[in-house]
């Protein structure tokens, strides 16, 4: 019985030492090469809002014009939700998918309509709107208010597959469990800035070789078997 505790604890000590030594590394280096950007000044959530959708699909250098252009034109919900829709497309055009630009203008009458024109906190709210899927309903709530919650898109799930050691064929909610127990507590909003830039900016798919999310394959272990990966001192 005492050995089986130790060993226990042991394991638990070794999976906290894994995951404080990435947290520094990746907060060491954002420390060095944050990037700056109009979004990351605010924590406004419709502000958030507009950002994290214009952000799905589109190159962060390339939306900084258009965040600001839009923000100015759109200050609110209100001025979003009762304009023309060929006012919003027009101003959408050059980020490509309209599609996301038409669900925009959507999901701001439905705020103004169900929520008195107040972005929800709430990821279970958030979900609910058009959309809104299941990253960017956890991506508001982080970067606007800080919430202790994890979100995994294309540069986090590189990041935690070459770091950790993890098959690329894990499943994606696995990896939001994973990322749970990587996120250090009151820091969301900075933890998944300095992922998105260490993606970004260093641990490229390039220099991965591992490819973005496409059709899953058949899994290669259970959730023991990664965990056990995460495990190794």
């Amino acid at each position: 019985m005492l050995r089986t505790v130790y060993k226990k604890e042991r394991v638990v000590r070794c999976e906290r030492e894994k995951i404080a030594c990435l947290q520094e590394k990746v907060f060491a280096f954002y420390r060095d090469n944050k990037r700056r950007f109009p979004w990351r000044e605010t924590v406004d959530r419709y502000a958030v809002l507009i950002s994290e959708v214009m952000l799905q699909q589109t190159q962060a250098d390339r939306v900084v014009g258009k965040y600001l252009a839009w923000m100015e034109r759109f200050p609110d919900i209100p001025a979003l939700a009762e304009a023309s829709l060929k006012d919003v497309l027009a101003s959408w055009s050059g980020l490509g998918y309209n599609a996301r630009g038409q669900r925009l203008h959507r999901c701001a009458m439905t705020i103004l309509k169900e929520h008195d024109g107040v972005v929800p906190p709430s990821q279970e709210k958030l979900i609910e709107l058009p959309g809104i899927g299941a990253y960017t309903s956890r991506s508001i709530p982080i970067f606007a208010d800080n919430l202790d919650i994890a979100t995994v898109d294309t540069n986090i799930r590189r990041i935690y597959i070459h770091e950790l050691g993890l098959p690329e064929n894990i499943r994606p909610g696995e990896l939001l469990s994973l990322a749970e127990e990587m996120l250090p507590e009151g820091r969301s909003r900075e933890w998944h800035n300095a992922l998105m830039d260490y993606g970004a900016l260093y641990l490229t798919g390039r220099k991965t070789g591992i490819r973005p999310l496409t059709r899953q394959s058949s899994f290669k272990g259970s959730k023991r078997w990664y965990r056990g990966r995460i495990r190794v001192c």
